[in-house]
């Protein structure tokens, strides 16, 4: 066992009673109505109703103690209450080591407090199968819990999965300890060239060599995948077409990919539930919801190594060709305390998506805040959004950022390699241009960021219809706005270190109703571009207005108006 599975289940022992009690508490407690408030019509969520049998993997042999796999008797557990029709099959007190799970229609998978569910190392356990990953549809190992065109199941309970996800992920010796690189290195796999990455086998560095964004596009049959199979890791839940699905209360952690993964499902539900993977794990998201309808999460925590509430609806043109927008999904009050994201749309969202809420979060150190990334040809509409209520504290990037020059790193290596993001070029519109429209955020503060608010869109397809309300930050940079077409703001309070304060490029009916700053700061406002359109700015609080306004000698004459 390497330093990386020591150090995680050390701090699962000690985290875990703490969890247990806050599950226990949170599904006792009469919640309100997580309906109430939501700006689009939104149908009530259904939730698997499951028969009353149950069984334990105990009664099919199953043994605890992480020393015997426990695969088929939890298999033939899962058979038998199946065939009665379903009901739950019941995880006791203890750790037990498997294989995949796979789920069957009307089941509930129950851990009891003091469950450790440890998904075995062994590779060849995990077949290759036909999926969906990073928005294309490839092959990849099985993923830990999966099912496929099932209705009615359920994952509930107080203990913990873990997959096993050091044995499955690359890593940077940059992340580690000088003292946790050497052990790592120690256990197996192999360094690359250049002595800054540890692979677990060559197979897995072979198959990055042939990747693109982790899916190996040029591979066409399942022989020529199997030669790299270890580089393909599964995500840890995989949830394919499936109806009525519910996950309440259990810890998923350490996945080998993403963590959970519900995908062209319907009447999605996850609550009370935590999810945490190490904060340098490659592709570890929290959970990323793609092209399902009706879904709710709310009451998680999110501590992981990537996004931690990703939303997503396919990538390019097998996305576009799917025709399934990620639509109708509310998310309440969930803190994410690691992540390149806290929620993020994209960057895979071609089928679209519409109709988000999402309210009464906190994000502690994320990358970013609310994300929302997409690039030329990905195309896809992303509409009526809702946010609100939202606190931040420590982001090291934006804390809301909309790019549609998304690079494909997260903000924080973007930051590290100087990109700006800035690509002038008009280019004709096509199936292919993404487009973000009706976009409305109030009530958000933020305590620390490098930039409070990036609003950055195309110039042959502005960010359409963005409206900002009652926003407070402190952060080193203020506001920028390109490419951006019917933005309003009112009540925005920027405290920076930086001027200008706002700062807006090429674009149009911009509509500014009261900007609250620090006293005597040179310059607070600054326009520029030659596409810039009517602005209007109105109770700023200059008190020197020739100094505090930068407009650009390219600004078309009375674009901007400045209304005391």
């Amino acid at each position: 066992m390497n330093i990386l599975k020591s150090t995680f289940t050390l701090v699962t022992a000690t985290f875990f009673a703490a969890s247990a009690i806050s599950q226990s508490v949170a599904q006792t407690t009469p919640q309100p109505d997580l309906y109430t408030g939501i700006e689009f019509k939104m149908p009530r969520v259904q939730e698997p109703v499951i028969p009353a049998n149950s069984v334990s993997i105990a009664d099919f042999g199953a043994k605890s103690a992480g020393q015997e796999l426990c695969t088929q008797a939890i298999a033939d557990a899962i058979d038998a209450v199946s065939k009665k029709g379903g009901g739950r099959v019941i995880i006791p007190r203890g750790t037990w080591l498997t294989g995949p799970i796979t789920l069957k229609n009307n089941i509930e998978l129950f851990t009891e407090s003091g469950a450790l569910v440890v998904f075995s190392t062994i590779k060849d356990l995990y077949p290759l199968v036909e999926t969906n990953f990073e928005g294309f549809n490839t092959f990849r190992c099985m993923s830990p819990i999966n099912g496929r065109n099932l209705e009615n199941i359920a994952i509930t309970g107080y203990g913990i999965f873990d997959g096993s996800g050091e044995a499955w992920r690359a890593v940077k010796k940059e992340k580690l300890t000088e003292s946790q690189w050497k052990k790592l290195v120690a256990s197996g796999g192999i360094v690359n060239e250049n002595g800054k990455t540890w692979y677990p086998s060559q197979q897995f560095r072979d198959g990055e060599k042939l990747a693109e964004m982790n899916v190996p596009r040029s591979l066409k049959t399942k022989a020529e995948f199997e030669k790299i199979r270890d580089f393909l890791r599964p995500v840890m839940v995989s949830l394919i077409s499936c109806k009525k699905v519910l996950i309440d209360g259990p810890t998923f952690q350490n996945s080998p990919a993403w963590n959970i993964h519900p995908l062209m499902c319907e009447d999605f539900t996850m609550r009370n539930t935590t999810v945490r993977n190490p904060w340098f794990s490659q592709n570890g998201d929290g959970i990323d919801i793609e092209s399902c309808k009706n879904s709710i999460i709310h009451d998680c925590t999110f501590d992981v190594g990537d996004d931690g509430i990703c939303i997503k609806s396919g990538k390019d043109k097998e996305g576009r060709d799917r025709k399934m927008p990620n639509e109708n999904l509310i998310v309440k009050n969930c803190i994410v305390f690691h992540g390149h994201g806290g929620v993020t749309v994209g960057s895979e969202m071609s089928s679209g998506i519409k109709n988000l809420h999402v309210s009464n979060c906190t994000f502690i150190g994320t990358d970013v805040g609310l994300r929302f990334k997409s690039n030329r040809g990905r195309g896809g509409v992303v509409e009526n959004i809702y946010i609100s209520n939202i606190e931040m504290m420590n982001i090291p990037t934006q804390a809301i950022s909309f790019n549609l020059f998304y690079s494909g790193r997260s903000a924080s290596e973007d930051l590290d390699a100087g990109a700006d993001g800035a690509v002038a070029k008009l280019l004709p519109v096509t199936e292919e241009t993404p487009q973000f429209k009706n976009i409305f955020i109030r009530n958000v503060n933020c305590k620390g960021a490098m930039l409070g608010i990036q609003l950055q869109g195309l110039p042959e397809m502005n960010l359409e219809n963005v409206q900002l309300e009652n926003i407070r930050m402190e952060a080193d940079y203020g506001l920028t706005c390109n490419d951006a077409s019917g933005v309003k703001i009112k009540n925005l309070t920027l405290i920076t270190k930086k001027t200008p304060v706002v700062d807006f490029k090429d674009s149009k009916n911009v509509d500014v109703d009261g900007l609250f700053t620090q006293a005597d700061v040179f310059p607070i406002v600054k326009v520029s571009g030659s596409m810039t359109g009517s602005t209007v700015l109105k109770n700023l609080g200059l008190t020197n207005p020739e100094k505090q306004m930068i407009i650009g000698k390219e600004v078309p004459k009375n674009a901007v108006q400045l209304v005391k």
